[in-house]
């Protein structure tokens, strides 16, 4: 009986195993979901996205990791065009927005050397032209008629007693005149009063320089201090160019070197500046800093305020260069397709470098020969990914 029933156990423990032996999978067939390709199964079943069948799809024999075949068809409607890479130059060009400003160096500030009340403006708009030495406004002035007295008393003296005392009325007289100068009188109008002998109670004033007038907070009958602002200036014989850039294009920028000022303006003229100040901090918030280029201004047809781009260019050098189109990029690098046989493509990292215009710079990854897919290359991504339900980029070295 004992003998019967190990037998029986014998039997039932070997068709077990037998039952639990699994076919092979064939990995020459997945299947995927032509909604969703980046489904990938081994066996029938539906999409666990879309709920719809999944589509069998038969692996090519020979293709290896990253490859793809297409045939005479797809590549015709595909409309898939190849070329040879060679070597080739290249330049990088930079473009900044920026704006036209104030020239800070001349800007001018014509400030009241007495106290006193301002009778007459001969200026009294915003944006005038004020030509140098041009009459700027009167003033009457208390300390300063009393400075005019004091200047002819000493004259009237010499005449009347040079030869009776021991006192030097020169020194007297040019101590009376210095103070009228340091006061703001010119030579011509302390001549004028020592030959009159007349000291008039109002005082016109000259403009110490030239340029418009961007700010008058005087007005006629104000009463100003010693120091105080009658009215600014600004020269627009040249102006500053500011444009902000960002921290990793600083590499591209050298003090004092040339730059192009394009301006749109004026059908996009341009005129060939300095770059002069790079400002040495940097807004951490941002991660932008400020440019500065002085330009001329002949005739002083541009005005501050106007729209400007900066161009930046480097010399050009001999590289591999593609177009842009034939590249694509994300997140993990850059990869183009490459030809390796009748209708196969195979796709490959590259490491870019300069774009310039519709060009792009392959610094590593391609070598002067490789047949390149030039048009079509996003077309073969996306077939790619619905024949092997995987990006083309998995499994290479970033």
């Amino acid at each position: 009986m004992r003998y019967i029933i190990s037998i029986i156990v014998s039997i039932v423990l070997v068709l077990s195993c037998k039952n639990t032996i699994k076919e092979p999978i064939d990995t020459d067939t997945y299947y995927t979901c032509s909604m969703d390709p980046q489904v990938v199964e081994y066996k029938p079943g539906t999409c666990p996205i879309c709920k719809m069948d999944l589509t069998p799809v038969k692996k090519r024999k020979g293709e290896s990791q990253g490859e793809l075949e297409l045939s005479d068809q797809q590549i015709q409607l595909g409309n898939i065009q190849v070329d040879t890479i060679r070597n080739g130059t290249i330049g990088d060009q930079l473009i900044l927005t920026a704006s036209l400003n104030f020239d800070q160096s001349k800007l001018y500030a014509v400030s009241s050397r007495v106290m006193g009340r301002v009778e007459k403006l001969y200026f009294k708009n915003l944006g005038e032209y004020v030509k140098k030495g041009a009459p700027l406004y009167e003033m009457y002035s208390e300390d300063l008629n009393n400075a005019k007295q004091e200047y002819l008393l000493a004259v009237d003296k010499k005449n009347a007693f040079s030869d009776q005392t021991i006192i030097d009325f020169d020194q007297l007289i040019q101590s009376a005149k210095n103070k009228l100068l340091l006061w703001g009188l010119n030579e011509t109008q302390i001549n004028e009063l020592g030959s009159t002998k007349k000291a008039s109670p109002i005082t016109t004033y000259y403009s110490t320089a030239g340029g418009y007038i961007t700010e008058l907070d005087i007005r006629e009958g104000d009463y100003v201090m010693e120091g105080g602002t009658i009215v600014k200036l600004a020269d627009l014989s040249t102006l500053w160019v500011e444009a902000q850039v960002y921290s990793s294009q600083l590499a591209d920028l050298q003090e004092n070197s040339m730059v192009t000022v394009q301006l749109p303006d004026f059908n996009n003229k341009e005129i060939k500046g300095k770059l002069e100040f790079v400002n040495p901090e940097i807004n951490q918030a941002t991660r932008i800093n400020l440019i500065r280029i002085s330009i001329p201004n002949p005739g002083n047809y541009l005005k501050p305020g106007m729209s400007a781009y900066v161009l930046l260019k480097s010399p050009r050098r001999k590289s591999l260069s593609l177009p842009i189109d034939a590249v694509i990029r994300d997140g993990k690098g850059a990869t183009v397709w490459v030809q390796t046989g009748k209708n196969t493509f195979k796709n490959l990292m590259v490491q870019t470098g300069l774009e310039s215009d519709d060009r792009i710079e392959i610094i590593s990854g391609l070598s002067e020969g490789d047949i390149v897919v030039l048009q079509g290359a996003y077309l073969l991504h996306s077939e790619y990914v619905f024949k092997k339900g995987a990006n083309p980029m998995e499994g290479m070295k970033m």
